[in-house]
């Protein structure tokens, strides 16, 4: 009896070990695939990275996790749990936001107990407009999640066809106006104006110029918002453990000189070491502009080009310290809004830092379980245009000391000091982004989400070269911790149709063959 061997398994190989890595490395590996991840930096996680402090390591990326679904659904791919390997804390209040008047409002997981708070913060009006922005906001992402994020080639015709189908969308998408002007006709208090405008920074954009129909992403912490025990890095690290179980190959310090292309495919990836590595399927995980650039070789230089023609989204400056903090009580996730809303976004918009920014703070070590410990560890990121290069600027090194005296000034003036006082040494600015994330230009979010039609203009999972594959926030359905994961999923479910119908072509070709002979 003639033994017969198993096939080879076939090989995937992964640049970059982002959250979108990671996924489509799981993903891949719950088909079968031999799976190689590459990551050029020390540790994997790519935008979801720490610094050290005296207080242990410290976020200086996403802090909080919401659209827990998409996770619980990537770890039962390899028959896992999520709680068996990351712990979860669903937060009470999903914020809390400062006024330089003083004002003070907390959200909450509890939609009623929220209009409660917004009654008590700005009267009975108020609580009624946003309520009926509530209900808005919630029937837009009802609407939108399965023809757009959930789908990983979403057409035009078909969401057109969702919207006649559902005429009570038009006026809910103000598909004429801004988020900006959405919210004007919202909310009669320019605070609740600025708080809700403010998520359209969560794609890297300004609400002047975001289209009305991001309003919708106020639903994605209105249904949840999780802290992991410990940071956002657990999770990468459950992620990374977990490949290891099941056999991935993951190799850091592993810097991508090129992509090789033959006959049309791409068939290896060469290490700047001058190792080469065969794939069958390969899965570009970071910024799709690396391609479009030619940063990886001329060979895929012609893939993702409107990401050449875009405008970038905004980038950040990030603070991650350890300290004792002294004045008001904060929360895991809080917002310090600037007096003047209009003047930060215009500077953004005009390239500049803000001269009076809003900022965030995430005081890590709060929202979890226990009471925090006396030096706790903080982040505060402030919105800032994308850099012009993918370098440090022609004219030295950035002094980072204005802007560090004016948040702190910002902060004295809200009643807040931490001891000791943060330096400049543990700020992250846009070009270092820009050095981390090639070709990225420090923009934290792909391209810009300004236009009615920007989300529509991102690459998709599939490029022109039949096996080369895309994921990550520069991609479809966009920015932010979950919607990278989602590319993923996107990725290898394009993946797996696409041999499929190779194998299934392949079959009709032998059976033709066959009746032939």
């Amino acid at each position: 009896m003639t033994h017969v061997s198993a096939p080879a398994p076939l090989r995937a190989v992964i640049i970059g070990a982002g959250i979108a890595g990671l996924a489509c490395a799981v993903r891949l590996r719950a088909a079968g695939y031999a799976v190689t991840l590459l990551e050029r930096h020390d540790a994997v996680g790519g935008k979801i990275r720490t610094i050290p402090s005296p207080a242990g390591p410290i976020d200086a990326g996403p802090t909080v996790l919401t659209m827990r679904h998409v996770f619980d659904d990537l770890f039962a791919q390899l028959g896992a749990s999520l709680d068996d390997h990351v712990t979860l804390i669903k937060q009470d209040t999903l914020e809390r936001h400062f006024w330089p008047d003083g004002s003070q409002l907390d959200l909450y997981a509890d939609h009623e107990r929220s209009i409660g708070a917004v009654r008590a913060f700005a009267g009975a009006k108020a609580a009624a407009q946003f309520t009926q922005f509530c209900a808005r906001t919630r029937s837009l992402f009802s609407a939108f999640d399965a023809p757009m994020m959930q789908t990983a080639d979403p057409r035009i015709t078909t969401l057109v066809a969702k919207v006649l189908a559902q005429p009570a969308l038009i006026p809910a998408m103000a598909p004429l106006s801004t988020l900006r002007g959405l919210l004007r006709h919202s909310f009669d208090d320019p605070r609740l104006r600025q708080l809700f405008g403010r998520y359209a920074t969560y794609v890297g954009g300004s609400p002047t110029h975001a289209p009305a129909l991001l309003s919708l992403i106020w639903q994605a912490e209105a249904q949840g918002v999780w802290v992991v025990e410990g940071g956002m890095h657990k999770l990468t690290q459950a992620l990374a453990a977990l490949l290891d179980q099941h056999g991935v190959d993951t190799r850091t310090g592993a810097h991508v000189d090129r992509i090789e292309v033959q006959q049309g495919r791409a068939s290896a990836v060469h290490l700047s070491g001058g190792a080469r590595l065969p794939c069958d399927v390969l899965v570009h995980a970071g910024d799709p502009r690396a391609l479009a650039t030619g940063a990886l070789g001329p060979s895929t230089a012609h893939v993702a080009p409107q990401t050449t023609r875009a405008k970038r989204s905004f980038s950040a400056r990030v603070l991650s310290f350890a300290a004792t903090p002294h004045g008001p009580d904060l929360a895991h996730h809080n917002v310090f809004f600037a007096a003047d809303a209009e003047a930060e976004f215009r500077d953004l918009m005009a390239g500049r830092i803000p001269a009076t920014p809003s900022f965030y703070i995430c005081a890590l070590d709060r929202g979890q379980t226990g009471t925090p410990p006396p030096l706790e560890r903080f982040e505060i990121i402030t919105n800032a245009p994308a850099t012009a290069a993918d370098t440090t600027p022609d004219s030295g090194p950035e002094d980072l000391s204005p802007w560090l005296h004016q948040i702190t000034q910002q902060m004295t003036q809200a009643g807040i000091t931490f001891s000791p006082t943060p330096t400049t040494d543990a700020v992250t600015p846009p070009h270092v982004f820009a050095q981390m994330f090639p070709a990225s230009l420090g923009a934290l979010y792909g391209q810009t989400p300004h236009g009615l039609t920007a989300a529509l203009n991102r690459p998709r999972a599939r490029t022109q070269i039949p096996n080369l594959y895309l994921a990550g926030g520069g991609t479809h359905p966009g920015a932010g911790v979950p919607m990278a994961t989602l590319s993923a999923r996107h990725a290898a479910e394009a993946i797996l149709n696409d041999q499929t119908s190779i194998s299934t072509s392949a079959r009709t070709a032998m059976r033709g063959g066959m009746s032939t002979a």
